[in-house]
């Protein structure tokens, strides 16, 4: 008996473009866990080349309060990728920006961009002053952003 078309056509699919798609194990296992979750884009924090994780320090030095507003808003990213204004805006480049109203009149950003795997990198958080997002912000998360893409 003749295998159909069909049947040809998902074996070769399966064994030349499906081998090529897979990322390495690991990922794959994390990748599963967080789909298993319902996260779209699962957060990381950048990491520095010396080990330092600007925007979890950043956070942690935060009131409790502010910093359970901004990772509720972090967390509505993660499981509903891709979210519009009011929550996030992308700023160009790949960087995008999560916005969290603190009380007292205050505003706070954390940028981001996603990754080959579709993770959502956190490279840079601050609390804005003034009403557009500041170029030295920009110009950092970008630079964070091309040191996490060489693997640096």
């Amino acid at each position: 008996m003749k295998p159909s078309f069909a049947e040809l056509y998902l074996t070769w699919y399966t064994c030349s473009v499906g081998e090529r798609t897979k990322s390495p194990a690991r990922q794959n296992e994390q990748s599963e866990r967080f789909e298993s979750q319902g996260k779209r884009a699962p957060a990381i924090f950048f990491r520095t080349e010396a080990g330092g994780e600007p925007v979890r320090d950043w956070l942690k030095g935060l009131a409790p309060e502010d910093r359970k507003r901004i990772g509720e808003d972090i967390k509505t990213v993660e499981f509903g990728w891709p979210v519009g204004m009011p929550m996030s805006r992308p700023l160009g480049g790949g960087i995008h920006e999560v916005r969290t109203n603190l009380g007292q009149n205050r505003v706070a950003r954390v940028l981001f961009y996603i990754d080959k795997i579709g993770r959502m990198v956190l490279p840079h958080g601050f609390i804005k002053k003034a009403q557009r997002t500041p170029d030295e912000d920009l110009v950092l998360a970008r630079s964070n952003k091309s040191k996490h893409e060489r693997g640096t």
